[in-house]
C-alpha cells in the first residue's frame, strides 16, 4: 500500500495527460498554457491497426484551439531556442531546423522574444525582438512576420506551413540569414547630375540599389561593414534577386557608383507609378541605351527589369518588322482583319469581335486588330519570330549587362496554334518595360543599342550586341505604322500634343485568373523613349498609356 501510495504521489506532480496531449505552462512573452503533441500514455496502450489509424485521421477545417496551440508551441519552442521541438511542429522539419540553426548560429540572433498577435483564421501573426551579435558589437533586430496553421493529410494533425518567411518576411524559400563582414561594401549610387540616390528619396530604387551594391561594391573603393543581411538561395524567384541588408551593425566605407539616372525624371516615374496597384515604367534614350528612370508601384521586387510578362500587342512591333523583312506586307497594303481566325484547331478573336473589312495592314496596326497578324502564320516558319527578336531586337539571349540583373526577354519556338498566340504577344512570349522600352528605342534609331544604367565604361563590361539591323525601308515601315497608331489609333488619346516625331503602340494582354488584362504602352518621342505596364489595369491605351506619355512629355 505504501508503494501505491508513493507512485501515486509521483505522478500528481507531472502533466496531465489528456487524449494524447501533454498540457504545459511556459514563460515569456505572454505565452500562457499551450499544448504539445506527443507519445505520452497512448505508447503504453500498443500499436492500433492502419485501418484504426485511417479511421484516427482528423479532417475538417481547424479549430480556432488548434490553430492557437499549435503556433504558441512553435514560437515558444522557437522562442526558448529549443529548435528540435519547433521544427517538430512544422510540416518539414528538417527545412525548419536547418534555418532556425542558423538563425541562432549564423545570423547571431539572440534573446528572442516573439509576441503573438491577432489571428485571423489559420493565419498568426507575431512580433520578434532580438539582439544580434557579433564580435563585441550588439544591435536590436525587431519585425513583423506570420504564420499559417495547415491539417497534415498523413495524420490530421495540425502543423505550421512551413516557408522560410516564417523566420523573416524577406527571406524566400533556401534563402539563409547570415551575420557578418559584408563580402561586398556599400556602395553611394549616384544619379547623372552627381546626387546622391537613396531609397527614401526614390522608392523604386531600393532593388536597384541592392543590385548595383552587389555588382561594383567591390570595385568601388569602399570598405565592408558588419550587418545582417539575407544571402539568396538558388531557387528561381531567389535567383532573380539580390542579397538584402536587414541591420547594419557597423558602417562600411561606401564608394561610388554614377549612373544614368535623371533625378527630375526618377522623381516624375515614382509619381506616375504611385497612382496605380501595380504598375511600372522605364524611360531611356534610344540614341545611347541610357536609362532616364525607372519605377515600380511594388518596391519588393522590380518588374520594370525583371518581370516576364506576355506583352500583348505591344509585341505587334516585332511581328512587323519580320512582316515587313519578308515583304509579305506593307503599311499601305489592303490587308483585311477578320473577326475571327482559325489556326491549328484554335478560333481566334479580335478584341470586343472587331473586324476591319476593307482596311489596310496600318490600320490594323493602328487599331490593333489581331487577326491581321494571325492570319499571316501559315506563311511564316515556326522560327521566323525567335530569329526576329533575338538577331534585330536583341531579345532573349540572356546577355544584356546594364549594371543590374535583368530579365532580357523570351521569344521560344512555337508551333501551330501557339506560334499564332506568340505574333500577338501571347503564347510563350515574355517581356517587361525595359525590354519593350528598348524595342521601341530600336524602332527610333533602326539599331539596337542595349540599355544600361552604369555606363561600360565604369568596369569594362561588354553590352550585348544584334547580330544584323533592319534596312532603311524597314525602319521607315515601322516609324510610320507606329506614327499612325500615335496620331489615330489606340494611342492617340493618350500621345494627344506630343508628336509629330513620335510613335506607339498600345496591348493588352490576358492572364488566367485576371478578370481584366494588363496593360501595355511602348512609345517614343525625339530622342526618348518608354514602356509601360499596368498588370490587371485593362486596356494599354488607358492605364499605361499615361504614365509614358507623361514621362514623354516631362522629358522634353
Amino acid at each position: 500500500m505504501g508503494k501505491r501510495r508513493r507512485v501515486a504521489e509521483r505522478r500528481r506532480t507531472r502533466p496531465a495527460v489528456v487524449g494524447g496531449m501533454i498540457a504545459v505552462v511556459v514563460g515569456g512573452a505572454g505565452f500562457g498554457a499551450y499544448a504539445l503533441y506527443g507519445g505520452g500514455a497512448a505508447a503504453d496502450e500498443g500499436s492500433p491497426s492502419a485501418a484504426q489509424r485511417a479511421k484516427d485521421v482528423k479532417t475538417g477545417p481547424l479549430s480556432a484551439t488548434e490553430v492557437h496551440t499549435t503556433a504558441a508551441a512553435f514560437l515558444t519552442a522557437w522562442q526558448q531556442g529549443k529548435v528540435t521541438r519547433a521544427a517538430a511542429a512544422t510540416d518539414d522539419s528538417r527545412a525548419a531546423a536547418a534555418l532556425l540553426t542558423g538563425y541562432a548560429k549564423d545570423a547571431r540572433v539572440k534573446d528572442v522574444t516573439l509576441t503573438e498577435g491577432t489571428r485571423s483564421g489559420a493565419r498568426v501573426p507575431f512580433s520578434v525582438k532580438a539582439t544580434v551579435s557579433y564580435k563585441g558589437t550588439s544591435k536590436p533586430l525587431a519585425y513583423d512576420s506570420a504564420l499559417t496553421v495547415v491539417r497534415r493529410a498523413k495524420d490530421g494533425r495540425p502543423v505550421v506551413d512551413w516557408h522560410s518567411a516564417v523566420v523573416h518576411p524577406d527571406l524566400e524559400d533556401g534563402d539563409t540569414l547570415v551575420t557578418g563582414e559584408s563580402g561586398t561594401p556599400p556602395v553611394t549610387a549616384l544619379d547623372r547630375d552627381g546626387g546622391k540616390i537613396t531609397a527614401a528619396k526614390y522608392p523604386s530604387l531600393g532593388t536597384v540599389l541592392d543590385g548595383l551594391r552587389e555588382k561594383f561594391g567591390k570595385t568601388a573603393g569602399g570598405k565592408a561593414g558588419v550587418e545582417l543581411r539575407v544571402v539568396r538561395g538558388t531557387s528561381s524567384k531567389s535567383a532573380k534577386s539580390s542579397d538584402k541588408t536587414l541591420l547594419e551593425l557597423s558602417k562600411g566605407t561606401p564608394g561610388e557608383v554614377k549612373t544614368t539616372l535623371s533625378p527630375a525624371l526618377q522623381a516624375a516615374a515614382e509619381r506616375q507609378v504611385a497612382g496605380q496597384k501595380r504598375a511600372s515604367v522605364v524611360l531611356m534614350r534610344p540614341s545611347t541605351g541610357e536609362i532616364l528612370a525607372v519605377a515600380n508601384t511594388s518596391h519588393g521586387f522590380n518588374t520594370a527589369f525583371q518581370g516576364s510578362l506576355a506583352p500583348g500587342s505591344t509585341m505587334k512591333i516585332v511581328t512587323s518588322t519580320m512582316l515587313f523583312e519578308k515583304e509579305l506586307t506593307s503599311p499601305d497594303a489592303s490587308h483585311p482583319c477578320p473577326k475571327t481566325y482559325k489556326l491549328a484547331g484554335w478560333t481566334f478573336h479580335n478584341d470586343a469581335d472587331s473586324e476591319i473589312k476593307h482596311g489596310t495592314f496600318k490600320m490594323s496596326f493602328g487599331a490593333s486588330c489581331n487577326n491581321a497578324f494571325i492570319n499571316f502564320a501559315p506563311k511564316l516558319s515556326d522560327s521566323d519570330l525567335t530569329k526576329e527578336a533575338q538577331q534585330v531586337y536583341g531579345l532573349g539571349l540572356n546577355n544584356w549587362a546594364i549594371g543590374v540583373p535583368t530579365f532580357d526577354g523570351s521569344v521560344p519556338v512555337q508551333s501551330g496554334a501557339q506560334m499564332g498566340a506568340s505574333l500577338i504577344g501571347q503564347g510563350g512570349v515574355r517581356m517587361n518595360p525595359l525590354n519593350m522600352a528598348s524595342v521601341a528605342s530600336t524602332v527610333r534609331t533602326g539599331v539596337f543599342h542595349q540599355p544600361y544604367l552604369v555606363s561600360p565604361a565604369v568596369d569594362g563590361r561588354t553590352v550585348a550586341k544584334a547580330s544584323r539591323t533592319m534596312s532603311s525601308t524597314t525602319q521607315a515601315e515601322l516609324k510610320d505604322v507606329m506614327r499612325y497608331t500615335a496620331a489615330y489609333g489606340t494611342a492617340a488619346e493618350a500621345m494627344s500634343g506630343l508628336g509629330p516625331d513620335y510613335g506607339a503602340k498600345t496591348g493588352s494582354a490576358e492572364v488566367d485568373g485576371q478578370k481584366k488584362p494588363n496593360g501595355w504602352f511602348t512609345a517614343y518621342r525625339g530622342d526618348l523613349a518608354a514602356a509601360g505596364v499596368v498588370q490587371a489595369g485593362g486596356h494599354g491605351g488607358d492605364t499605361a498609356g499615361p504614365i509614358v506619355a507623361a514621362l514623354l512629355k516631362a522629358g522634353g
